[in-house]
């Protein structure tokens, strides 16, 4: 067998509706290369790139020869709709650099798959759908995804096989890379074309319900994992997604999708059983949250051990703005200490602290610019005496969980006390599910009675060395990723559905 061709490509953004759009910036910021940049990038000791993107090259480099043809992946963090006119310049790109390039034998699709556009509410499948009618029926198109994807079949139609992280937090992403890589490699040797399935059961939950760690997400997946082993070797892949919410389309809600080597009716039957099991759980997709006035009630109780805080409605990961003030606010007028709070993107007040330098003493100023545009409503000024502990560049590498080992730019950073509440200030917009965001700025996380982080759920891998499951708190606060579904107007969810609609049926039937 000849070396085989394989275009390189992706997109990844994760769409929360309400947020800010994403612009050009939002992906120059984080990932837009293209050609010899991108592979090198991928091939880099640490590189800043997603991790299956560069484990899928890595693997291929290491199992046979191949020809890579990188074409241009773009990434941006989560954020709104991307805007029509960036969407299409990277489209446009990926369908000349394949037209120029081709023929092709197969392609590796790097995306999210939580993509919302201003103009469409699936350019996951849009862009999926041009790659497959630029090569054209023969490649084998392959694909990565977040397990919070939001499948439609057009992604599914357009690919040959589509592969799903297993954990959340995500911490599987080398291997979703390296099993892309060997599926390729295994379909490539032996002519076979995988069949796949897409079995949709009704339920569109929060993504605090759906860490792997829990029934019943955790069940599901592993569910699949043991049945996929007892195939016999038939099934190729079994991916459960457990949705956006937050992206409301039509296409929300958990998927099962199960890819067959040749049996495609092997693959419909076990997605359906996973969809029933899953719909019999639905329950579990619920989750309650610890209040404010509790959260700092918990803070000020100096007699239990340490824990950690999720300001849930204000995750950067998920879209959120990183600049909300509900949490820190009631944290220090109920005179609580000991407390270490990352991050809070305000590059203004970051500014301020690098040119006052370690030492200074001033009013910090949180939100000086709050605008009133829809998604900023819950970017309120705050005020307070602080000094500056400590300054940085934030140009770091991840140390735990999700951005271990990754390279992290993250601006200029300090660390500012507040009356006993240790505040980390960064100037690029990024989750706190990392340690180093601590660490970089000289805060030891082991010191601290309660810590309190801008993330939803992947802190629990970056942090699970100091707490344990029961020392984790996820609090009600307001912000463009609060999980009280109730709160918001959707508009484009598929209706009926779990827990919305608490009383529907299903018939696993017409959703095939």
């Amino acid at each position: 067998m000849t070396a085989p061709r394989v275009a390189l490509l992706g997109m990844i953004l994760e769409s929360n509706r309400f947020a800010k759009p994403a612009g050009e910036d939002d992906f120059r910021s984080l990932t837009w290369l293209s050609g010899e940049d991108l592979l090198d990038a991928a091939r880099a000791k640490t590189t800043a790139l997603a991790a299956e993107f560069a484990a899928f090259v890595r693997t291929m480099d290491a199992t046979g020869d191949w020809h890579p043809v990188p074409c241009t992946l773009a990434a941006s963090h989560p954020a709104g709709p991307v805007e029509r006119a960036v969407f299409e310049e990277i489209c446009n790109s990926i369908e000349h650099q394949l037209a120029g390039h081709g023929p092709f034998d197969a392609v590796y699709i790097c995306n999210h798959g939580a993509m919302v556009a201003e103009h469409s509410h699936d350019p996951d499948g849009d862009l999926m759908q041009r790659v497959r009618e630029s090569v054209g029926a023969d490649p084998l198109i392959l694909c990565t995804l977040d397990l919070h994807a939001n499948i439609s079949s057009r992604m599914v139609e357009a690919c040959d096989l589509v592969i799903g992280y297993r954990t959340n937090p995500h911490v599987d992403m080398i291997e979703r890379g390296e099993e892309a890589a060997f599926s390729l490699r295994r379909c490539l040797a032996s002519g076979q074309r995988p069949r796949t399935a897409l079995v949709k059961p009704p339920i569109a939950p929060a993504s605090v319900t759906l860490l792997t760690a829990e029934a019943p997400y955790g069940d599901l997946i592993n569910y699949g994992q043991q049945r996929q082993a007892e195939s016999a070797g038939e099934i190729l892949n079994v991916s459960v997604f457990g949705n956006f919410i937050f992206s409301d389309t039509p296409d929300n809600g958990l998927a099962v999708v199960v890819s067959a080597r040749e049996d495609g009716q092997a693959a419909r039957d076990l997605a359906t059983e996973i969809g029933k099991r899953a719909w019999n759980q639905r329950a579990g997709f619920v989750r309650n949250l610890t209040q404010v006035d509790q959260a700092v009630a918990m803070a000020a109780d100096t007699d239990r051990p340490p824990v950690i805080f999720s300001d849930a409605g204000d995750n950067p990961g998920g879209g959120g703005s990183g600049r909300t003030t509900e949490l820190l606010g009631a944290l220090h007028r109920g005179g609580v200490e000991s407390v270490l709070y990352g991050s809070f993107f305000d590059p203004d007040l970051a500014a301020e602290a690098h040119a006052l330098g370690v030492g200074a003493s001033f009013t910090a100023r949180f939100n000086r610019k709050a605008g009133g545009r829809v998604w900023e409503k819950w970017d309120l000024p705050f005020e307070a005496r602080a000094t500056v502990l400590s300054l940085h560049d934030g140009n770091v590498v991840g140390e735990k969980g999700i951005t271990a080992g990754r390279r992290l730019h993250l601006g200029p950073c300090a660390a500012l006390e507040l009356d006993g509440i240790r505040v980390v200030v960064i100037s690029d917009r990024a989750q706190t599910a990392d340690p180093v965001f601590f660490h970089m700025l000289g805060l030891n996380v082991g010191d601290a009675r309660t810590v309190v982080v801008k993330s939803r759920g992947h802190f629990r891998a970056g942090f699970r060395k100091w707490f344990a499951p029961e020392q984790v708190f996820e609090i009600d606060t307001a912000g463009l990723t609060s999980p009280v579904l109730e709160r918001w107007p959707f508009e484009h969810l598929p209706r009926p559905s779990y827990p919305l609609d608490p009383d529907m049926v299903w018939d696993e039937a017409e959703h095939r």
